[in-house]
């Protein structure tokens, strides 16, 4: 048997505790260590491995030294239980992370976030039994897991249906207020049931209309959030995910879990506090204004639009100084990232300095512009923040728009009435010349017309990015 070497609380402690306790500890540390690794796309990959090795140090420590109350271990068949579900899990994660296309990658970690509310609701709904057997403590901390990891995943699944085209936004000026009531009778029944003195039987079915009420609250409050929001949402309900994972650590007292969730849960919130920065909203805004798809219209007038031909956009690519490319969206869409490096590489071999300017809220969920141009091998060092390129925006000779809309928009400068009015954009008006690449005329997410494209310095390319790159690209090849 294991040998008891102190005594906590009147539970034997022994030298199996302590081993576990120490991989937590080490747990701890290498989150912490892949948290920070992930701050720098260049460092990332390893940002993840490091959190990894911690996460499978601290599974496997619980699986051979757990033990119950009573000093038991993880029975065998138990073990093996748990050892078949994730392999199963991890077969499934490896498969769908190694095909999904990177235009999909925000609906992936919605799943991904809808997956990790899912699993700390049900560990709440299943250990309710106990919690109400046990102290006030761990009746507070299973209803709020309850809560919280039930708004988790019906956020995060309306969030991938909206991602992915399956979901509209419905904003009525009613659901406000009908969230507002839905909160705080959810609310009002977790408190309910924490301070009822009744037995678990007796209780079941307010746990079980908590569950619902929850369910149906995490759906309506991301139904009505416009799709520019989204990178804000993606990040928040993140953070829900990992105060729900921290609930199930303290209802099971397993520090591995309420660490990881509580880094989780910081790190989301943080990342929330500055896409909303990025964006000049308010949280509480982002949540009840319904940004993007809801559009007005400006009565400002707009101007006409010039297009530029291929040789001329190559003549003036090859003869510059200062090239700024700014990806969005659309680039995503063309799977054109490899393209836009090429044209990177062959006007850096022409002695021309390029740029890529990140805006914060590009794309669909926060950094999906690093990723995708990490992705492509473009030099991380060639990547620039909205505010470092936006103080030489001015000395660039040209900026090439690919797929942007929003995030470019001078009507968050010139139109009071425009819903992006504030918002931080790249100034790419300020530009010696600018070439849009784009489809065709579609408003970007916040529904809106994009005042950029009636510039006098703006000329447009019309076309698929990847087809107007490759096309592009050639053509400068041929000078």
């Amino acid at each position: 048997m294991d040998k008891v070497i102190g005594i906590i609380n009147g539970t034997g402690f022994t030298v199996g505790d302590s081993i576990l306790e120490l991989s937590y500890l080490i747990a701890a540390l290498l989150f912490v260590v892949g948290l920070k690794l992930l701050s720098h796309p260049q460092t990332a990959r390893k940002g993840n491995l490091w959190a990894a090795s911690g996460m499978g140090l601290a599974m496997i420590t619980t699986l051979l030294l757990h033990k119950n109350s009573e000093g038991d271990g993880i029975p065998l068949t138990n073990v093996w239980i748990i050892m078949s579900a994730i392999g199963v899990g991890a077969a499934i994660g490896w498969s769908v992370a190694r095909k999904v296309k990177m235009t999909a990658m925000p609906q992936l970690v919605s799943i991904y976030n809808a997956t990790g509310g899912a699993a700390s609701a049900l560990v709440a709904l299943l250990e309710y039994p106990n919690a109400i057997a046990g102290d006030i403590g761990s009746l507070i901390v299973t209803v709020l897991g309850l809560i919280i990891g039930s708004v988790a995943f019906s956020g995060s699944m309306i969030a991938y249906g909206k991602l992915d085209g399956k979901v509209g936004d419905v904003m009525k000026p009613f659901m406000t207020y009908i969230n507002l009531v839905l909160l705080i009778v959810t609310l009002g029944l977790g408190a309910y049931i924490i301070q009822s003195p009744n037995l678990p039987e007796e209780m079941a079915w307010a746990v079980y209309i908590l569950l619902a009420l929850s369910l149906v609250y995490g759906i309506m409050f991301v139904l009505p959030i416009g799709g520019a929001d989204m990178p804000v949402v993606i990040s928040l309900l993140n953070s829900f995910t990992g105060i729900a994972a921290a609930m199930a650590g303290f209802i099971y007292s397993n520090q591995a879990m309420i660490l990881g969730g509580i880094l989780v849960g910081a790190a989301g919130m943080i990342l929330t506090a500055l896409m909303c920065k990025a964006m000049n909203r308010s949280l509480l805004n982002v949540i009840i204004g319904s940004f993007g798809g809801g559009g007005t219209a400006s009565d400002l007038e707009q101007g006409n639009i010039k297009e530029i031909t291929l040789s001329d956009a190559a003549i003036l690519l090859s003869y510059s100084k200062k090239v700024v490319i700014i990806p969005g969206y659309g680039l995503a869409v063309a799977q054109a990232q490899h393209i836009a490096h090429e044209l990177d590489t062959m006007l850096d071999g022409k002695g021309v300095e390029v740029k890529f300017a990140i805006h914060p809220v590009a794309g669909r969920m926060p950094g999906h512009m690093n990723v995708l141009l990490a992705e492509a091998d473009v030099p991380y060092d060639k990547l620039f923040e909205m505010d470092d390129i936006n103080t030489d925006i001015s000395n660039v000779d040209v900026v090439i728009v690919i797929g942007a809309n929003d995030v470019v928009n001078p009507a968050s400068y010139d139109d009071p009435a425009s819903p992006i009015y504030g918002m931080p954009i790249i100034d790419a008006h300020l530009a010696k010349n600018i070439i849009v690449m784009k489809r065709g005329m579609g408003k970007g997410y916040a529904g809106i017309e994009n005042f950029l494209f009636f510039n006098d310095k703006t000329r447009m390319l019309f076309g698929n990015a990847k087809d107007s790159l490759q096309k592009l690209v050639n053509e400068i090849k041929s000078m």
